[in-house]
């Protein structure tokens, strides 16, 4: 009974703040077994012998057990894919590195989904379907494969870590490094925790965590700095998306520091036609080259965005602090949502409160929005630092703008087309109607 107790213990350990999640399950992990180290199966971690096979021997033994340790001891291990299964902890210790291979024939093709649409691509570095309870911690590194391989679209070049269709996922204290590629994508999973991670990648299309159709979703002391999207929440483009219905719902994301040299610190959309509600943001440092949070879509996507809310957050260094975009942005879908209305996003309930913005170009850019469908609802409170230009609205209903106290901008704080608000608490405010 005490070391049914203990396992009970540390698994809520691990888990931490993820009991705040709405709606947690809690699994037990199976009685504590000695680790299964991958140099026992062969490994040499040399960095120039491929260790694919004996990394994925110690893993399927691990499943095979019913769960358990994999243990990457220090070394450079050079693999191709992997597969990772139910109720395994993948552990890298210090001085442990798992480094891509550069041969494309070490990477199966499989079915992905790529930019909201599934397609054929090659097999993540570390995957998982339909395959529960995974851990995967540090402190070792996950290296990406050359560049070569990152640049294929047609199909689709490997992820570093890609787990689809799971539950009850936690990723810890690793560092990553990539390029051109997304680093972390989680698809149709739920109950996911993202803590103490250092994720890096350099170039377009270089995301650093991509939550695609994840429910319960807390990320947490995580330092992402990347070329693209440092954290993207997404749910896929188009109809296919839209009859799947599989929202991104209940995010936290909390304590981090997010940037990006190219686009946005924190992205929602473009791919958003199943959904995205429910998320909160909050004690975050965020910059983006050319957005702090951007949220995005496009005509044809249909979907929604709901209940997004930042609080006490430090935009740096980025061209806006928040924009919304919901007319081009993005990949068309192969089958478009139709419809005069339905084509649109609904956007309803976006908050920030309680902002500091340092070197900001713009401090808000809400203009490119659907006149045929309006944002509902889009507050901002207590705002303050310097900013080179004020806050730009069109097509907005129920605003609120309050406390904003910025200094350094030129023209009016904030400029007004076609919005209908509860009141604009600022004199300094244009009306272009």
């Amino acid at each position: 009974m005490i070391r049914e107790l203990l396992a009970v213990s540390i698994f809520i350990s691990a888990c931490g703040s993820l009991l705040t999640a709405k709606t947690l399950k809690l699994h037990v992990p199976p009685t504590m077994k000695p680790a299964l180290n991958v140099r026992d199966f062969g490994a040499k971690g040399d960095g120039e012998t491929k260790d694919t096979a004996a990394v994925q021997k110690a893993l399927d033994a691990c499943m095979a057990a019913g769960g358990g340790t994999v243990l990457v001891p220090s070394g450079d291990y050079l693999i191709g894919s992997v597969v990772v299964g139910s109720n395994t902890v993948l552990q890298l210790e210090r001085g442990a590195n798992l480094s891509g291979s550069p041969d494309i024939a070490d990477y199966p093709l499989a079915r992905v989904r790529w930019e909201g649409e599934f397609a054929e691509g090659h097999r993540a570095l570390l995957s998982s379907a339909k395959a529960d309870n995974i851990t995967i911690t540090g402190p070792g590194s996950i290296i990406g494969p050359p560049l070569n391989m990152s640049r294929l679209r047609n199909p689709r070049g490997p992820l570093l870590i890609e787990l689809a269709t799971g539950s009850n996922v936690v990723l810890s204290g690793f560092t990553t490094q990539y390029q051109r590629l997304w680093s972390i994508h989680l698809l149709d999973c739920s109950h996911l925790t993202m803590r103490n991670l250092t994720i890096r990648s350099i170039l377009v299309n270089g995301d650093g965590i991509d939550v695609d159709s994840c429910q319960d979703v807390l990320i947490e002391h995580c330092n992402v700095d990347t070329g693209d999207d440092a954290v993207a929440l997404k749910s896929g483009r188009g109809m296919e998306a839209v009859r799947t219905g599989r929202a991104t719902q209940n995010v936290e994301i909390k304590d981090c520091t997010l940037s990006s040299s190219i686009f946005a610190g924190l992205a929602l959309g473009s791919e958003m036609s199943g959904g995205i509600r429910d998320v909160r943001v909050e004690h975050c440092s965020i910059s983006g080259r050319q957005n702090g949070i951007f949220i995005k879509s496009r005509e044809g996507r249909g979907g929604f965005i709901e209940n997004i809310e930042g609080r006490n957050l430090t935009i740096n260094n980025s061209a806006t602090f928040l924009t919304i975009r919901l007319l081009k942005t993005g990949i068309q879908a192969s089958e478009p949502v139709p419809g005069a209305i339905e084509k649109w996003a609904r956007v309803h309930n976006i908050s920030f409160h309680d902002i500091k913005v340092n070197n900001v170009g713009q401090l808000v850019n809400a203009q490119d929005i659907p006149r045929e469908r309006p944002v509902d609802g889009l507050s901002l409170e207590n705002i303050s630092g310097t900013c080179e230009k004020g806050v730009s609205l069109a097509h907005i209903t129920d605003v609120k703008l309050a406390g904003i106290n910025v200094t350094g901008f030129q023209g009016p704080l904030v400029t007004t087309n076609s919005v209908r608000n509860a009141g604009l608490e600022n004199p300094k405010t244009k009306d272009r109607n």
